[in-house]
């Protein structure tokens, strides 16, 4: 249906049907493989958005687009349910189906994203916050036993 509507779409990294989804795309879908480390933040500046339709306990991609202000289109499910706020930070979709991902990418024009707001969200992920909030856990657990 992407290749339909003829919108440009990147797709970063591998898996196991790239060939086969490959013979598939039209000329507006990009593959791009592996993206490096140092070339990701550009690529998740330059995007409208991340389209995110797998399941993870946490999944740290999303996490990256947001803290480049860009909304994520995900799978309501896994760790996408505790970083995307639907209307806010992304939109979540009901089904992990190409219909249904087809229906929430349509939509996806009618909401007003606040970038600025997307990348302060994502800030509460960051790794000094995580380690922050490590330490007053191992604090708290270690007064409770003394």
């Amino acid at each position: 249906m992407y290749k339909i509507w003829g919108v440009p779409l990147k797709i970063a990294g591998e898996g196991r049907d790239r060939d086969r989804l490959q013979a598939l795309a039209g000329d507006n879908i990009e593959f791009l493989g592996r993206v490096s480390d140092a070339d990701l933040p550009d690529l998740m500046a330059g995007c409208k958005a991340l389209l995110f339709p797998g399941v993870e306990d946490f999944g740290i991609t999303p996490l990256q687009a947001m803290a480049a202000g860009r909304p994520v289109i995900a799978f309501a499910g896994g760790g996408a349910l505790d970083y995307v706020r639907d209307g806010e930070t992304g939109s979540l979709i009901s089904y992990q189906t190409v219909d249904a991902f087809m229906d929430g990418l349509a939509s996806f024009g009618d909401y007003k994203f606040d970038n600025l707001s997307i990348a302060q969200f994502a800030l509460k992920f960051d790794r000094s916050v995580f380690e922050q909030k490590i330490r007053e856990f191992v604090a708290v657990a270690m007064n409770e036993h003394m």
